[in-house]
Parts: C-alpha cells; structure tokens; sequence
C-alpha cells in the first residue's frame, strides 16, 4: 500500500484510466481536519471537459468489461477485498484526518463496506435469471440480467469509505463502469480505494472518481451516457438529485434524511437498552443517517432518565485521534452551527438542556468543531429538535404513557430509516414491529442496519426510488431483465437422413 496515504497540499488529482490525472481545474475546496482546522488537502472542482472525458473513457472500458465472465470480474473484487483489508487501518486513519471519527467509528466505517465486497463476490448466483420451458408448444421463456452501462455514485461526508462501498462493488460486478464523486470533504478513501481496485486487476476505466460540488453533482445527473445514479446525503440535495436525474430518464436511488426513535418499555433490560441508546445517538458525533436521535420513555421507564444523563455525561469530547475520545469534532463549522443552531431554538421553545454541549472546549484542540453531547428534555413533536435532522450529537427525550401512543409518534413522523424497542415483551414486540411504518426495525437493536445480503430498506422520506442498496434490490437497480422467448420447431426428413431445425 506503498504511497496510499499522503498529505497534498496541492489539488488532488482525477481519477480515471486506470491512474490518477493532475485537474486543470480553476477552482478549488479545501479539505480540512475538522479537530485542528488544518490544511490537508484541495479538491479540484472538476472542468466539464475532465468530466466528459471521464464518462468517454468509461463508457468506452464499460463496452469491454461487460463481456468479460461473471466469475472473472468476481476475481478481481476477491483480490480487491484482500488488498482492502490489508490497507484497513490507513484508510481509517485518512477517515480520522478528514471526518475526524474516532479511530474504532472508522475502522467499523471501512468493516461495514469489506462486507459489501463479500456480498458482491457472490455475484454469479446473485445474477442468475429464470427460465421455463414448454410455455407453449416448443416454447421457452428465459429471463437474463445485463449491465447497464455507466452508473454514477454520489456519496456523503460521514462514511467516506463504507458508502462508495455500497456502490461500487455491485456496480462493477455486476458489469457495469462506475464513475464516483466522493464528498469534497472526504476525499481520501476514495482515492485509496480506486488505487486499490486498480491494483487488483480491475480494467482502466471502470472504476473513475471526479470531484466537486454542485456543477458535478448535476453533470452526472445530466450526462445521457450515465444510465443510473446512486445518492446518499441530505433530503434537500438527494431530492435535487432525484428529480433531476429522472428527468433525464435515469434510474436514481436516494437515501436522504432520518429521524430515528428508540423506544424503551419499563419490562426492558435497563443497561443493555440505556447503553445501546448512548452508543447509538453519541457515536460518530451523531452524523449518521442510523444515529437515534429520539428517545421515548414509555409509562415507568421515564424514571430511568437520571441513569440515561448519568451516561452521557462521562463521554469525553475530543481529537477522533486521541485514543481516549468517545465524542468527535463535527465535519465543519457550517455544520457545527447549524446543529446549535436547532438546538437553542428547541430551547427557546422550551425544551430544558438537561446537558448542553454548547459552547464546550477541547484543550488539545481549541480550534475544532466540537458540540459536547447534548441531551434535550421536555420535547415536543412541534419543536425544532424534533422536526429537524441535527445530524450531531444531540439526543431528543419525551415521555409518552403506553406503547400504542410511541407507535402513533413514530408513524406521524415524515422519516422512516430505523426505530428500535427495547422491551422483554414477545407481545409488545410483535404488536411494534406489525404496525410501526419504518423500513428498518431493531428489537432490542439501537442500530438495526441489515447485512448486505439483505438489502437496506428505509421507507417514506427517507428513500426515493423503487430500488435499495445491496441485497438482491441493489443487484435489480444495475441490471436490466430482457425477456426472450423462442421456439424451435424440430422436424425430421422421412428417411432420417436430414435434420431440419425451423424457428419461428
């Protein structure tokens, strides 16, 4: 993994044909460590002929690699998995420098997407069609998936490895070129990645990463050679994302915005469901889209709340580096005040700061972006906390009475990414996860996110688009069902000599 990892402090450059290409680009965004507000790098803003001769040369290697076997691309991702793993603790240290995680939240940011490769190393059985013979007199029906072509990824800020990773290995395995624009902010791991899949045999031209904002963002959704785009981040940009790509007749899948419950019964095992909400709500300085950021206390359970701040409390805010840090910087300081922002206005509201991060200080690092976490009582389904994603580390409590009232809670709630119980109730279980309207149910899980050979399912305004990422979903968005259907009539000469073969 020699030359992996490096500190530029010039542009960093293109990805594409196989090797990184020096921008030409003007413009430029700088990539700082958001505990010390260091200079780590600048991301071009990729020039429109950069990026239509990246989309050329993917298209042009995409014409190739289709045609290669099922089993031969499969290959390459097992030694592109192999080359991952070994290059494992550089990409989570470049994840630390630029997301400022703490060390365990990247190296569990890079495991989640090593999962991914595995799954799509199974491709062969993943991609096999249907058939039924003798639909009529010699008829047979056959059902093939085919790539698409180029598929475009735009991935976010908080998994800078896991999310291209629930992308690109299905994209390429199942034949496709994939061309990808990593957060301006996150830039690195996808750059190692790319350097990585190079390495294991992967083709020149189908794995390809150009950078920027807006202008790039649009460019994929516009270009007619671009087939299908795949979206992780906000509501307001995947919806932007969405409408414009399908516009152009592109499929799209967005996974945007959450607003995740945990719910807690009084017959539920105190610490297992107490710890599991802090660590859910805490980690990764709550900037993800499975964070719980809603905890209701139902009927007697609201007199655990002293044990619930007693926890919260202890966790130390600090340098995702430091090995003591439980509680990082956020990614920016836009970041940073939007979520104090929401905060004070909940406040002024009148919900009661029962632990106010604001404002709070980390001598190693005077200059970071750190919200101490924060834990917010008394809230209402009408106050900003509860209407808002904060996407940082604040945890929402309110109190209801009976577990019917929590269901009705969370199903008026526009999201619908993940919701946890925690009770010891079969009952109350099988009543929750029957009627809750939430694509993602954890039953004494804070954090239910499936395994890739299921498929991530998040429902109402969390998800546009009929297919999900991974699992057989994420196989059916990049490839194309064809239908054929033959028939063969054999007829034999009377002598036997001749055998004629008549198609119809």
């Amino acid at each position: 993994t020699e030359g992996l990892s490096r500190s530029f402090m010039s542009l960093l450059p293109l990805y594409f044909e196989g090797e990184e290409k020096a921008s030409s680009a003007v413009e430029s965004i700088d990539v700082l460590n958001p505990a010390t507000q260091e200079l780590l790098l600048r991301v071009p803003c990729t020039t429109q002929a950069e990026m239509e001769a990246i989309i050329d040369n993917a298209s042009l290697a995409q014409k190739s690699w289709r045609e290669v076997p099922v089993q031969q691309r499969v290959r390459v991702l097992m030694k592109f998995h192999a080359l991952v793993n070994d290059a494992k603790d550089e990409i989570a240290w470049a994840i630390v420098r630029e997301n400022g995680k703490t060390k365990p939240d990247a190296d569990g940011d890079v495991f989640r997407g090593v999962e991914v490769i595995e799954h799509a190393m199974a491709m062969p059985s993943h991609m096999m069609g249907e058939a039924l013979a003798q639909i009529s007199r010699n008829m047979d029906t056959v059902t093939v998936k085919q790539p698409l072509g180029v598929i475009a990824g735009i991935a976010p800020f908080n998994f800078p490895a896991m999310i291209p990773l629930w992308m690109m290995p299905i994209a390429v395995a199942t034949g496709n070129a994939f061309v990808l624009k990593p957060s301006e902010r996150v830039p690195t791991a996808s750059m190692m990645l790319a350097k990585l899949a190079t390495q294991a045999g992967l083709p020149p031209g189908i794995f390809n990463i150009l950078h920027g904002g807006k202008d790039a963002v649009n460019f994929l959704c516009d270009h007619p050679t671009v087939r299908a785009v795949s979206f992780v981040g906000s509501g307001a940009i995947g919806k932007h994302v969405y409408n414009r790509a399908t516009a152009n007749g592109k499929r799209c899948q967005c996974n945007m915005g959450a607003k995740n419950h945990a719910i807690i019964l009084p017959d539920a095992d105190r610490d297992n469901a107490l710890n599991g909400i802090v660590g859910a709500a805490f980690g990764a300085a709550g900037q993800r889209c499975m964070a719980i950021s809603v905890c209701v206390l139902v009927g007697q359970a609201k007199e655990w709340l002293p044990e619930l701040e007693k926890r919260v409390r202890v966790l130390k805010v600090g340098n995702g580096a430091d090995k003591e840090t439980d509680v990082g910087p956020m990614v920016t300081k836009q970041a940073l005040e939007r979520a104090v922002g929401i905060i004070s206005a909940s406040v002024d509201s009148g919900a009661t700061a029962l632990i106010d991060g604001r404002g709070v200080s980390v001598d190693s690092s005077p200059k970071g972006n750190f919200l101490g976490p924060t834990l917010l009582t008394g809230v209402k389904p009408t106050m900003p906390c509860y209407q808002e994603e904060i996407f940082g580390p604040a945890l929402c409590v309110i109190e209801l009475a009976t577990l019917s009232d929590a269901i009705t809670l969370v199903n008026n709630n526009l999201m619908g990414n993940g919701v946890a119980l925690f009770t010891k109730s079969g009952a109350a279980a099988r009543k929750f996860q029957h009627e809750i309207e939430v694509g993602q149910i954890g039953i004494n899980v804070p954090v239910p996110v499936p395994l890739p050979f299921f498929c991530w399912s998040s429902s109402k305004g969390s998800i546009l688009g009929d297919h999900h990422f991974y699992g057989k979903s994420s196989v059916a968005f990049h490839t194309q069902i064809k239908t054929i259907v033959s028939r063969w009539d054999y007829v034999e000469s009377t002598d036997g000599s001749t055998l004629n073969f008549a198609g119809r």
